[in-house]
């Protein structure tokens, strides 16, 4: 028999290397793939109205195309002030195709003389095979700067300081981040199940 594979939702290589190393770590034997290795599958349709719907119709949509256990992810941004916004349209705040810049700026300008700057990220993992989707999340509050501070990460990463910290996720660096961060939470919640369950079959 060989290796079990897992695709994820995405084309891109960084959250595949990034899997591969947790999954290494957790000593979890999974040949990772993404939809890279599929160009047959179309795109998903991301029109969820929660981070939860999204995840699930990725998960969903990788494993009826690929007939392969398929994890996705959907995370974002949710600040007090803004009544949890930009939420499930973080990548899109500013509009579609909007850069990070611009989202950021978009935030930064509507919470401009707000005193109350507390924000959590949020990462929701679905993982879909046969059996059905099982759900993930990961939380890390913190607080929005005024303005952007470092040069690592992406997204709003240059804005958001964590709890217990004095940098943004920009300046604290992979490792930190990785270990503290909504995704990392999400995908130790992740490896904890699958692992409980491999014990349990082998």
């Amino acid at each position: 028999m060989g290796i079990p594979e897992l695709v994820l939702a995405t084309r891109n290589p960084g959250k595949r290397a990034e899997l591969e190393a947790l999954l290494r770590r957790a000593g979890l034997p999974l040949r990772v793939r993404t939809l890279e290795d599929f160009p047959h599958v179309p795109p998903a349709i991301e029109d969820g109205e929660s981070l939860q719907e999204n995840a699930r119709k990725k998960a969903e949509h990788a494993y009826r195309y690929t007939g392969l256990a398929a994890l996705a992810d959907d995370s974002g941004l949710e600040v007090e002030a803004l009544g949890g916004a930009p939420g499930v349209r973080s990548a899109r705040f500013a509009g579609p195709g909007a850069t990070d810049e611009q989202n950021m700026a978009l935030l930064l300008r509507l919470l401009e003389g707000v005193s109350d700057r507390r924000a959590r990220f949020r990462c929701v993992l679905a993982y879909a095979d046969g059996s059905g989707v099982r759900l993930y999340e990961g939380l890390c509050s913190g607080y929005i700067l005024s303005e952007p501070r470092g040069s690592g990460g992406f997204g709003y990463d240059p804005i958001f300081v964590p709890e217990g910290f004095s940098e943004t996720f920009a300046e604290l660096g992979e490792e930190v981040k990785n270990r503290i961060s909504h995704r990392g939470r999400a995908f130790g919640a992740f490896l904890a199940d699958l692992g409980r369950r491999w014990t349990e079959k082998g």
